[in-house]
This record gives structure tokens, sequence and C-alpha cells, in this order.
């Protein structure tokens, strides 16, 4: 079914097919009284799939990780702006509705890290944890997957940072803080705006604004260093804030923060265009317009370098206004370093004896 029709607590408006397939499909009345006004509510699947490695390796000259572990595939946060939603086509299924309500976990990825940690030839470097979907997505306090990673990179003194939107990372500061104290983390609280309804609608199912601050708060407080991204930043939407909310983040404890501006890569631009419209349709063509203004005339621009800073008059505006920002709060006075030197890898074969 193809309804463009919004969900309670879906970011999404409508399923576009697969970029992949086929066919195509398109909801119809066949006159028996069934329509899209009554599809049964959307519930969230969630299946578990193999895998041989799990361990990413990156090689964007502007992403400041090489290393990434995503334990969940689609999230159900159902940020409507997210940038993952493109991948879930590789699957088949919709980049829309079912990217955040048809997801799969890797139950095994735990001892797949330990395994690939194991190697003779592995060097230790920071591992970003969710860097396309979110680890402490709704499912995880369920499954408890990220929770048995990073028990094994504590284990193994190996340094992570975490970027997420939920308060569920509080949930394992008996991990974090410990590794904190040895320079092994940072963790970082995606605060995309204060207005509670605006957040309802652009990231219907993550933590709410106050909820995210408080958690920067525990962060802090328990000596796990902490930041704030703004993002993304969404002309004419949300951009208005970002003072309001590095400002907010500084005064819970936080040290350091960042900014990406919005992206709208293959579907993630209909969908987003969609639930504009369909949400703030009199904010509608002066979003876009800002948008194309921030890519050149193009609506989509996947250019190192310029795809997470736009370019433009108000791109440098914005990169000002951050600048100011942190300087005025306190942010980003010192570039926080993890420590990788302390990584001890595990043994390659558990079965296999100590000597002594």
């Amino acid at each position: 079914m193809s309804e463009r029709e919004p969900r309670k607590g879906r970011g999404a408006t409508y399923r576009p097919d697969a970029r992949y397939l086929d066919t195509t499909r398109e909801s119809f009345d066949d006159g028996w009284g069934a329509s899209d006004a009554d599809a049964p509510p959307l519930r969230t699947s969630v299946t578990p799939e193999r895998v041989a490695s799990i361990i990413n390796r990156n090689d964007s000259p502007d992403i400041p990780f090489n290393l990434s572990i995503n334990p969940y595939r689609g999230c159900e946060h159902g940020c409507v702006y997210c940038y993952a939603r493109p991948a879930h086509a590789y699957v088949d299924l919709s980049p829309g509705l079912d990217f955040e309500s048809r997801l799969f976990s890797k139950p095994d990825a735990a001892a797949v890290l330990e395994r690939e940690l194991a190697r003779r030839g592995y060097r230790c470097e920071p591992i970003a944890l969710g860097a396309n979907t979110d680890a402490y997505q709704p499912v995880e306090r369920r499954l408890g997957i990220t929770r048995a990673i990073i028990e094994v990179l504590a284990a193994c003194d190996h340094p992570l940072t975490i970027v997420s939107k939920s308060a569920l990372v509080e949930r394992d500061l008996d991990l974090l803080a410990p590794m904190a104290e040895k320079g092994l983390v940072q963790v970082f609280i995606s605060v995309t705006t204060l207005d509670r309804e605006l957040a309802r609608r652009m990231e219907p199912r993550a933590a709410a604004p106050q909820r995210r601050l408080e958690t920067l708060r525990r962060l802090a407080a328990a000596g796990v260093p902490a930041g704030v991204m703004f993002a993304p930043v969404v002309p004419a939407l949300n951009d208005h804030e970002l003072e309001r909310v590095l400002e907010h983040a500084a005064q819970v404890g936080t040290r350091h923060a960042g900014y990406v501006v919005l992206r709208l890569p293959r579907e993630v631009n209909p969908l987003f265009k969609d639930w504009l419209a369909t949400h703030y349709p009199l904010k509608y063509e002066r979003v876009m317009s800002r948008i194309r203004e921030l890519r050149g005339g193009a609506e989509s621009d996947a250019r190192f370098g310029r795809r997470l800073t736009g370019q433009g008059v108000w791109a440098g505006l914005v990169r000002q206004r951050f600048e100011r920002a942190c300087r005025a709060y306190g942010l980003n006075r010192s570039r926080h370093r993890l420590v990788t030197d302390l990584f001890r890898p595990p043994r390659a074969d558990d079965r296999q004896l100590e000597l002594f």
C-alpha cells in the first residue's frame, strides 16, 4: 500500500517502493469498503540476521571516524530526515514506513566483534557506535545488543564514540563511566529542537527534547565527556533554535558541540517534502527555497566537504552563528582525544587454555 496518510507515532507519511523492485504498488478500493483509512495499526517487527563481520570501515574524508558498528538496520525513532533511510531499499523494503517499522537486529554482534578484535592484524582506533541508525532505539531495551557490544569493548579497553537521541544510554553508565576515567569514550546526544510539538512530528519515537538534555546532564555528572549535536539544521523550521539548544546543553555540563545541515539523498527527498507539505504547508516553499540555496540550486549535494555544511551565504551564516555560540557558552574549547594504547585484544579462541 502506498497510502499518504500520517500514522500516529511514525515519521514518514507514506511507503514508497524500493527502487530496485521490478514492480510498483498502489492502493486500490475494490468496492468492498476497504480503504487506506481502515488500514490496521502499523506495528514494529524485528528480524534477526546473521552477520559475517560487524566492523564497518569508512573512507569518507568529511566524517571524523574510520570504524563504526551498527547493531540494527532500520530505526524505530522514525526521524523523517534520516539519511540512512535509502539503505532499506537494499533489502527490497521501503525507505518510508518500512524503515521505521520493519527492523533487522544483529544478535550475534558481540561475538563477531570479539573475533574481529582478536585478529592478528587488527589496529585499534575509536569505533563509532550507531553511526547509521541509533544504537539505542526502543528495541534495544529488550534485546540488549548495544550493551553486549560495549561490554566487549570495555573488557578490551577499546575506545568508542556514541551518538544517540535516546535516554536509554543512561542504562549503560556502569560501563561508560569507568571507560571515561581511562579516556575511552565520548557520547553525543542529538538535540534537534526544544519544541516538543515539532520533535513529536519530526522524530516521533525519540526521547523528548527536555529528556535528552537531562541525559546530557547525567552523562556529565557521571564523568562521561558529553557533547550535543544540533542536527540536522532545517532552514526556516528549526535553525532559529541553534543558540538556545547550545545554551541549554552547556548549562547541563556539555563541553562539546557539532551541527549538520539537512541532507536529502535519494528517497529522503520525496519523503521529507511530503512530510513538510503535510505538517507545515505554509512553510513549504520557504524551506525548500533555502535548501536549494544551500545546495547550489539543487535539493541534494553528495559532494564531500559540502554535504554536511552546505554552501553559500546562508551556510556561512549558520557556521558563524554556531562558532559564536560555542565561544559564548564555552563549548569546543579543547578537542577530546580518545586513548588507543590501552587496547588489549581478546584471546582468539576461548577454548584454548592459558599456559600459566
